[in-house]
């Protein structure tokens, strides 16, 4: 997509959205490094608030990314993501909060059935999850790193639009976005062991690998966090045909897409937004 200027804007959209978008029922899209004005370690698309950027330069990328799906910044809805797994619902007279106006605190998930207002879900490793109910017409997102994983947010968005909108789980079609793989998610025992506990007789599907640290005093970790947030939202009633994966690692891409793992906080956030029309 072409920016006013003439510049290339390069976005990621769900393969299993796309006959939704069709329909006319969803306008969605994920951010990729390109097509921003920010610089430095900020270049391009930075879409953070906290990591020290601009706040001209990043109003302005929203403004061109928010032109993907033909809306605006003033009409996205956002949360002060803290890791928790909290879900809450939203409407019109929230439009623009944790944007243009203060947002919400202790939240990491949003749901509404408010057709033209976006939400907004932030990544740069851990993971983004999107769910559309084309029956009930109702849409939501979560932030699912490894504590929100192991909380089972995906879980909670779901029941969250079965409560306030009649979803049944086997309707909704979900995305889970670009975020870490586990080739390059190493943890150490105590989150491994959460994931243990969390998901019982599946941990050998969630911990991709263990091997001894180098100085041999401990062990190490490969998670698999696309794989179990495929088993959350599965667990919730979600048929897994109704799942797709980008199956693009943020670290691994350190050109298309911001990682924490690769850059510390010398970065900027990348972001998908989902919205109803």
């Amino acid at each position: 997509m072409k920016n006013g200027d003439g510049s290339n804007l390069r976005f990621l959209t769900f393969e299993g959205f796309e006959k939704l978008e069709e329909q006319g029922l969803i306008r969605h899209c994920f951010s990729t490094r390109e097509g921003g004005v920010s610089k430095g370690i900020y270049e391009s698309m930075d879409l953070s608030f906290t990591m020290g950027d601009d706040l001209e330069n990043v109003y302005e990328n929203f403004d061109r990314l928010t032109a993907v799906i033909g809306t605006t910044k003033e009409n996205i809805v956002s949360t002060n993501q803290q890791h928790t797994t909290n879900v809450r619902r939203v409407y019109k007279e929230d439009a623009g909060k944790g944007i243009v106006r203060p947002g919400f605190k202790d939240v990491d998930g949003l749901v509404t059935n408010e057709r033209g207002l976006a939400l907004i879900v932030f990544g740069a490793d851990c993971v983004p999850v999107m769910l559309v109910d084309p029956v009930k017409k109702a849409i939501g997102v979560c932030h699912s790193g490894w504590r929100g994983t192991v909380g089972r947010i995906g879980e909670n968005t779901v029941r969250l639009m079965e409560e306030e909108f009649g979803s049944r789980p086997e309707d909704i079609v979900c995305g889970i976005g670009p975020s870490i793989c586990a080739s390059c998610y190493e943890v150490s025992e105590d989150v491994a062991a959460e994931f243990r506990k969390s998901f019982p007789g599946r941990e050998n599907e969630v911990i991709a690998d263990s091997y001894p640290a180098p100085d041999g005093k401990e062990m190490k970790y490969k998670l698999d966090l696309w794989k179990a947030n495929r088993i959350v939202l599965t667990d919730a009633g979600v048929k897994d045909g109704n799942i797709c994966v980008t199956d693009i690692c943020t670290r691994c891409n350190p050109g298309l897409l911001f990682s924490h793992r690769k850059a510390g906080r010398e970065r900027g956030n990348n972001a998908g937004l989902l919205m109803m029309v």
